[in-house]
């Protein structure tokens, strides 16, 4: 079974909004396996940011810096969903990183709005709620950056009875 990592970024947390983008997750058939709240080191920022998805080296260092910042600006919430193209699907309901592009009906789309135009012109990150993978491969790595094998755990829900082969 495929899993993703997804954080909570403070924006979320802060608007107190969790519980309800979490709920979507979960109706949608993706089963919680990780989840601890974190106020995330400037070295765990940059082991997620630069080390595994190459922000500053892609996109420079006043956007990786932004995003650093509006990552410490609270405490940030982990966790780990599993299910059938569980990256895909997540990515799907995300929605568009700039939220003023994001399809209606995504989390980014529903709630926030900021365009990157504004972010700019006030020099601050997007507020656009949440991180998720970007892929299989990304997944792979922020995993374990995020949790330890102990911290993730199998169970059975509702749903394993529709995803397990027959036999």
């Amino acid at each position: 079974m495929e899993q993703t990592l997804i954080v909570f970024k403070p924006d979320a947390i802060q608007r107190g909004i969790v519980g309800e983008i979490l709920a979507r997750f979960e109706r949608a058939g993706l089963k919680l396996v990780a989840m601890k709240m974190l106020t995330a080191s400037d070295e765990h920022l940059e082991g997620h940011y630069e080390g595994i998805g190459g922000l500053r080296t892609r996109k420079g260092d006043h956007i990786y810096n932004i995003t650093i910042e509006l990552m410490k600006s609270g405490p940030v919430l982990a966790a780990v969903l599993e299910g059938i193209d569980a990256v895909d699907n997540v990515r799907k309901m995300v929605g568009g990183t700039e939220p003023k592009s994001a399809a209606p009906g995504t989390i980014r789309g529903d709630f926030a709005h900021m365009s990157y135009g504004h972010a700019d012109a006030v020099g601050k990150g997007i507020p656009n709620m949440i991180h998720a993978s970007a892929d299989l491969s990304e997944a792979k790595q922020e995993i374990p950056h995020w949790f330890s094998k102990d911290e993730i755990h199998s169970y059975a829900n509702t749903h394993d009875m529709y995803t397990q082969p027959r036999g």
